[in-house]
């Protein structure tokens, strides 16, 4: 998904990263955010899109694979992507099935614009990628909205049972956010408490951003 303006790009684009729990509304944030630059040019990229692909795995493994540990993504090239954006090149992104659990032949691409926003929920584990990642915001919601923004997201747009949800919540889910996303936190630079509702904090980080991008006076 990218999003196109007439502006024209800067050779070094601002990067901006948003981690947090499934759930946590990051992709809200993500919205806002886009809204409110749409007088620049605004790539988006998620995390999400670079799962390994589990094609050459049996289907029942596949279901029983751990997606919330760090070793789910190929973040090798997660890396070489956003390194090739901050550098104003251009990348062609990964499409996922999140049904079928493997990577699609086709790819979107994404152009180095004035903004490249990548969210996810391990975006803070690894360290190249924070230093790549000029600006980190961190999206922070209680546990119980958490499961049910995942719970409505997984039936409605990933084909999966109320059970399964549950089961993968209990089993690796929860253990893996206390774990791994969670002391993520402490590199933020920005933590939004309550999701991406709350309006206050947005409304800060909007502020913030858009004054990065004020040319600076000469």
């Amino acid at each position: 998904m990218a999003f196109a303006s007439p502006s024209r790009p800067r050779v070094h684009p601002l990067l901006i990263g948003i981690a947090g729990g499934t759930g946590s509304g990051k992709s809200t944030v993500t919205r806002r955010l886009a809204d409110a630059l749409r007088g620049s040019a605004v790539g988006f990229i998620a995390m999400d899109s670079y799962y390994r692909d589990l094609g050459a795995m049996p289907s029942d493994e596949r279901r029983r694979r751990n997606f919330d540990h760090p070793d789910a993504y190929d973040l090798d090239l997660l890396v070489e992507h956003l390194d090739l954006l901050r550098r104003g090149e251009g990348v062609e992104v990964p499409v996922y099935d999140f049904r079928r659990h493997e990577r699609t032949t086709q790819t979107t691409p994404v152009a180095a614009g004035d903004v490249i926003i990548v969210d996810g929920i391990l975006l803070f584990h690894d360290p190249r990628v924070r230093a790549l990642c000029q600006v980190k915001v961190f999206v922070d919601a209680d546990a119980d909205v958490r499961l049910a923004r995942r719970i409505r997201r997984d039936m409605a747009e990933r084909g999966r049972s109320l059970d399964d949800i549950l089961d993968q919540y209990l089993t690796t889910v929860r253990p893996m956010h206390d774990q791994f996303i969670a002391p993520t936190k402490e590199h933020a630079d920005v933590i939004i408490p309550h999701g991406g509702h709350n309006d206050v904090a947005v409304d800060l980080l909007l502020e913030f951003v858009t004054s990065r991008l004020r040319p600076v006076p000469t």
